[in-house]
């Protein structure tokens, strides 16, 4: 009992959707006896269902993909895995299947208001007995309530993007030099790592070209509909470990990690791409304008995000659908490198909390 009840309070003790995820792999991995537990995201493009790993065990440990920066999960289609689609489609809490090697995988989606977007599976060696699943549905209760109220403070109701405040604490934590612990993989993707190169830290922002336009041609459904798929290509243009935010209205924010400068620019242009070559229903082609600047921890967030609005301002009023650098147009002298007092404002809790 008393090992459950020391996950318990670690599980609720955190306002952060991937610590959160790391302490319930953890106590179904030490809890259970499993040899692989997993928290998956899932999500939908094109009107197929996608699954990738967000934290899982390996080597004994629990790790996210926020740590394996050499490891890209882009996505399974969740119909290669019939059991975890069974359950999905017939809307049902579990689901357990036996594997050719003879193990024991149990699904569980994770629903919330009849909508599931993640998943845990846990994979066990013996079957498991009444009390293992009674161990394992309380957990995941707790991860259930929990995850809801997570949801509501950090992601954005209608893309399911996180929001401006999560930013806004993520990026703070990030410029102020907080650790981030890396993991080297042996196979490693060539686009993103370049040993002989300067690995950075990119903030870029997104915004979607004449949005106005689409709203008042073919009315608001259509306007948030063209937000709901710019932010499921921007899912899939980008790593779990990179960050994805919807910023207010029709712009966007990405935190790209550990990356140069000229791969940074082909990520972000492959993403413009899959944009406009994308079809929108009804409205057709829409297209994004992209300022991007790499993360300089001597600057304040201010004057980061000020300078990624001057490359993201400089795309637009040159033709827009268009990817640009600050630090490019700086040497190139298109821009000044100058101080900019961009108007956001970043929030913070109070040591009494945050208000009500």
């Amino acid at each position: 009992m008393e090992p459950l009840i020391k996950h318990l309070v670690g599980i609720t003790g955190h306002r952060d959707h991937s610590l959160l995820d790391v302490s319930v792999v953890g106590a179904l991995y030490d809890l259970v006896g499993a040899v692989q537990v997993k928290a998956l995201e899932i999500f939908r493009f094109r009107d197929e269902l996608y699954v990738r790993p967000r934290v899982w065990v390996q080597d004994g440990r629990v790790v996210s993909s926020e740590e394996t920066l050499g490891t890209d999960h882009g996505g399974e289609l969740i119909s290669d895995f019939p059991s975890l689609l069974a359950c999905i489609s017939e809307h049902i809490n579990s689901a357990e299947e036996t594997t050719a090697e003879g193990e024991f995988v149990l699904w569980l989606p994770v629903w919330l208001n009849d909508k599931v977007t993640s998943c845990l599976q846990i994979t066990n060696l013996t079957p498991y007995s009444t009390h293992t699943r009674d161990v394992i549905e309380g957990i995941l209760g707790v991860y259930r309530n929990y995850q809801s109220l997570l949801d509501y403070s950090e992601r954005d109701s209608l893309t399911g993007l996180l929001n401006r405040k999560t930013f806004d604490e993520k990026f703070s934590k990030m410029v102020s030099g907080a650790p981030v612990e890396e993991e080297q993989s042996d196979q490693v993707e060539t686009e993103r790592r370049h040993h002989a190169d300067v690995q950075e830290q990119w903030l870029a922002v997104v915004d979607i070209d004449h949005f106005k336009r689409v709203n008042d041609q073919f009315g608001h459904l259509y306007g948030d509909e063209v937000l709901i798929l710019v932010a499921n290509l921007l899912r899939l243009s980008f790593r779990t470990q990179d960050r994805v935010f919807r910023f207010g209205g029709e712009e966007f924010v990405i935190l790209l990690r550990s990356t140069t400068r000229e791969d940074a620019h082909k990520i972000f242009e492959r993403f413009r791409c899959n944009v406009e070559k994308h079809d929108f229903p009804q409205v057709g082609q829409v297209t994004v304008s992209l300022g991007f600047v790499s993360i300089n921890q001597s600057e304040t967030p201010v004057v980061i995000l000020g300078h990624a609005d001057q490359a993201l301002y400089y795309a637009k009023a040159n033709g827009r659908n268009r990817v640009c650098n600050y630090e490019e147009l700086v040497s190139s002298g298109s821009l000044q490198n100058q101080i900019v007092q961009a108007p956001v404002e970043f929030f913070f809790d109070s040591p009494l909390g945050p208000e009500e």
